[in-house]
């Protein structure tokens, strides 16, 4: 059976940066407040003129860019996504035709912050079942048209942009697979606790819930995504977890023992971007050249559904 690496990646944020001290004018916050909380400085705001699958296309072009490789050459495209407000033609239709490619499979995946590892995996078993052979997976999300602007405990989280990482089959030729098995699963009962709802849609948390969950449930699972891919935890090059909130992921981190990993801090940049955070946050890195080709690199999403997802890739 085939594997599948991840061979290059790309990301994609709007030129416009809201800083703490802008949302202070807007409601009653503050630079002080927001990042005691949250860690978050700054976040990237799209306009109306910058819809889902013009972000994710950018991305997308740069990532293909990267692998040497034309938009014809790509035969699968996922784009998760929990806001596309339009229900056809899908974000990843959209993104193939923005890129001028032949007839590929497209797909949306809305698994809303854990939606680029799931999508990850599900390209990594398209190729293993030789339904794909070349994939384009891309996080893209425009949190900024779902946000209420008046509620001060969630607007300040939310940010725009949008990562993508072209998924070709492995040669076998290390003793370990470029895309490590993944680990998913979800908390139904507790799925209230991060909604996209209403006409128009907008985004709301019972924030407490989610940090208590994810701070003392989410790192046994991680640890255990690190042994499914026969990966010590200090074993780590770098740890890419979904960028919610500061206060999130130190402690998580650290619970997971990667104690020589760097740990992405894309949040105080760029704020929460849902399934745009992982891949955006790991093309950073890669792009600064902080984490060596090959090095293995724990990705792990969760939050919306209060699903998670994650494996361990190799580095590109």
């Amino acid at each position: 059976m085939t594997g599948s690496r991840v061979v290059a990646l790309g990301h994609y944020q709007p030129a416009k940066v809201l800083t703490n001290d802008d949302l202070a004018a807007m409601v009653d916050t503050s630079d002080e407040w927001i990042t005691s909380r949250v860690g978050i400085k700054t976040r990237h705001v799209g306009g109306p003129d910058e819809p889902v699958d013009e972000m994710a296309a950018h991305a997308g072009a740069k990532a293909l860019a990267a692998a040497g490789l034309q938009p014809s050459d790509i035969d699968m495209v996922l784009v998760a996504t929990s806001t596309a407000i339009d229900r056809s033609p899908s974000m990843s239709a959209r993104v193939a035709a923005r890129l001028g490619m032949g007839s590929p499979a497209v797909m949306d995946i809305n698994v809303v912050c854990s939606g680029f590892t799931h999508a990850l995996a599900t390209a990594d078993h398209a190729i293993r079942a030789e339904a794909a052979t070349r994939v384009l997976v891309i996080g893209a999300d425009k949190m900024a048209d779902i946000a209420d602007w008046t509620d001060r405990t969630t607007c300040v989280l939310l940010g725009d942009g949008a990562g993508a990482a072209v998924v070709v089959a492995d040669s076998g030729t290390t003793d370990r697979p470029g895309i490590g098995p993944v680990l998913w699963g979800s908390v139904p009962e507790m799925g209230n606790a991060v909604r996209i709802e209403g006409t128009p849609p907008r985004f709301a948390q019972e924030g407490q819930s989610v940090y208590r969950w994810a701070t003392t449930q989410l790192p046994p699972i991680a640890r255990k995504v690190c042994e499914k891919a026969g990966i010590a935890p200090e074993d780590l090059a770098a740890v890419v977890l979904h960028q919610a909130n500061l206060r999130i992921i130190e402690p998580v981190a650290k619970k997971i023992g990667a104690v020589n990993a760097i740990i992405a801090r894309d949040v105080v940049d760029s704020g929460n971007t849902s399934a745009a955070s992982i891949p955006m946050a790991l093309s950073k890195l890669v792009e600064r050249g902080e984490i060596e080709s090959g090095a293995p690199v724990l990705l792990f999403g969760f939050g919306g559904n209060l699903s998670y997802a994650g494996q361990v890739i190799r580095c590109p």
